[in-house]
């Protein structure tokens, strides 16, 4: 990712939109172009992400750190598909998502609140059995905004004019599979004097993903 230069502790400090911006859309490159055969089990199951951890942005000198995000069955939302569409020979398996929450957000820097909005509430997500098995988000264009109070008012967008798709790895687990990501994406900040010239930052999150109608047979993907 792009590392600013240092810059006063006011602009530090302010810079902390951008980072909590992000919320789970960081789009950067795919850890692997792969096609190929992907079957997700069980077929027709309902399932849930919920963060382990801490989720930790960055960008620069700040750091944000959020303790609670989760995304879960509902509206149709969040199921395997149905055999036989569960398998495709060709590549990814996928549906739509409830768009996950973000909450309980702390920063490293004094006197800067930050407001998450998902304008979006339902996503889309694919897996891909691979090495590694690969599960990608995608977060519609301008999809999450985040605005900061208290030094300065700034609004931080993310990817404002396309889609985002956002990779981790997948592991398989049992009782519950772990998604994990380690990436970067873009972000537009607008705002007045002291909002930061940031166009990237980076997030480091992992997410147990669990079988929401029966825990004890876990969500996994294979070729």
């Amino acid at each position: 990712m792009s590392v600013p230069r240092p810059r006063s502790r006011t602009r530090s400090c302010l810079a902390v939109a951008a980072v909590a911006a992000l919320v789970l859309s960081w789009g950067g490159p795919a850890l692997a172009e792969q096609q190929g055969p992907t079957t997700v089990e069980p077929a027709g199951a309902a399932f849930t992400a919920e963060l382990v951890g801490s989720a930790v942005f960055t960008a620069g000198d700040v750091t944000i750190t959020c303790d609670v995000s989760a995304t879960a069955p509902g509206n149709g939302n969040n199921l395997v598909p149905d055999a036989p569409d569960n398998h495709d020979p060709d590549g990814a398996v996928g549906g739509p998502i409830n768009a996950p929450n973000f909450t309980d957000c702390t920063t490293d820097v004094v006197l800067v609140n930050a407001t998450v909005t998902v304008n979006d509430p339902v996503w889309q997500m694919t897996m891909q059995h691979g090495s590694p098995s690969l599960a990608t988000m995608i977060v519609p264009a301008a999809g999450i905004v985040v605005n900061t109070s208290g030094l300065a008012t700034c609004t931080a967008t993310v990817s404002p004019d396309a889609d985002a798709p956002i990779e981790g790895e997948w592991t398989n687990g049992d009782p519950a599979s772990t998604l994990a990501f380690d990436t970067t994406t873009a972000v537009d900040v607008e705002g007045g004097f002291g909002c930061p010239s940031v166009s990237e930052a980076g997030f480091t999150a992992a997410y147990a993903v669990t079988n929401a109608d029966d825990p004890a047979s876990p969500i996994t993907v294979s070729g």
